[in-house]
């Protein structure tokens, strides 16, 4: 993988929080996300997108301070549609993480997206407390705690 450039993306005061202050995880810092905004938006760029021509990338923090990248893959049939969110996590798993910090995502060429429905539940399974950076080509970052962007997600607790 190669290096990403912070000296590209918005410094951390210009970092908006929506929701309120989202408390960075211990050993992470505002370089690393810097870091990892750097990879999404390069992952971006391998996205399939040809009938949105939104480029989606994703870049996963585990706690072992490895990343994992993925983008999103259209499909004509819309539901077979992979989002970047869940590439990252599905590379994660396989090679053998189980344990996230924080995702970075970058999406061109529209304003900020946040992860779909679906992409939080999965991403809730094994980080609930996860620390979500959002860009794009068009905006400033922000940043979200998944809890507040999924508050009552589902758990293996809820299940009968």
């Amino acid at each position: 993988m190669t290096q990403g450039s912070s000296s590209d993306f918005p410094s951390p005061s210009s970092v908006t929080q929506p929701f309120g202050d989202v408390t960075l995880p211990p050993g992470v810092d505002e370089a690393q996300l810097a870091q990892l905004a750097g990879f999404a938006a390069e992952v971006a760029e391998r996205a399939y997108s040809p009938y949105s021509g939104v480029r989606v990338g994703a870049a996963l923090l585990d706690e072992a301070g490895e990343v994992h990248l993925g983008c999103n893959v259209e499909n004509a049939s819309y539901g077979a549609t992979i989002c970047a969110e869940r590439a990252a996590l599905v590379a994660a798993v396989a090679a053998g993480a189980k344990r996230f910090v924080a995702l970075s995502l970058w999406a061109s060429p529209m304003a900020r997206l946040l992860p779909c429905g679906v992409c939080r539940q999965c991403l809730f399974e094994f980080a609930p407390e996860l620390v979500i950076d959002v860009t794009s080509s068009d905006t400033n970052r922000a940043r979200y705690s998944l809890t507040a962007l999924l508050p009552g997600g589902v758990t293996g607790d809820d299940l009968v």
